[in-house]
């Protein structure tokens, strides 16, 4: 076997291992958890398009967007319980949508300004969403 087939080999291997484990930790994760795997994914693609961004990668820019505005639309604002959550969850929901078009401006016009926004944005909901982790008061921290 060349150099070349055996690193090929092992990217594909490590690129499987990467996917179980990505696909485990979500099968085993709390509903908390998942919601923070949510902000986690939200932040990682805005810093992808961020880079994407800067080095004049349009298309790949465009396509970290788009899993942002995914995640975003699709996950944390799909996940609020708007009949139990009531103002709460209205206000996420209304601070998702504006997220959401942060997104498509930063988008539209090549703005890492917005794009820094949205991700401020989602930074401070995240950590509030973090430290009420359910985990910690049952555990007295």
């Amino acid at each position: 076997m060349n150099n070349t087939g055996g690193h090929s080999a092992f990217a594909r291997g490590a690129g499987a291992y990467a996917r179980v484990g990505v696909e485990s930790g979500v099968m085993s994760a709390s509903p908390h958890q998942l919601i923070t795997l949510l902000f986690d994914g939200a932040q990682s693609a805005i810093r992808t398009a961020r880079l994407h961004l800067q080095d004049g990668r349009a298309a790949e820019k465009g396509a970290a967007i788009s899993k942002a505005l995914d995640i975003v639309n699709n996950g944390l604002k799909a996940a609020l319980d708007q009949e139990r959550g009531g103002e709460l969850a209205e206000r996420l929901a209304a601070l998702y949508d504006y997220v959401a078009r942060l997104l498509l401006a930063a988008n539209l016009h090549n703005d890492d300004e917005r794009l820094r926004q949205a991700a401020e944005l989602l930074e401070n909901i995240g950590s509030a969403w973090r430290e009420i982790d359910p985990r910690h008061s049952a555990e007295g921290v």
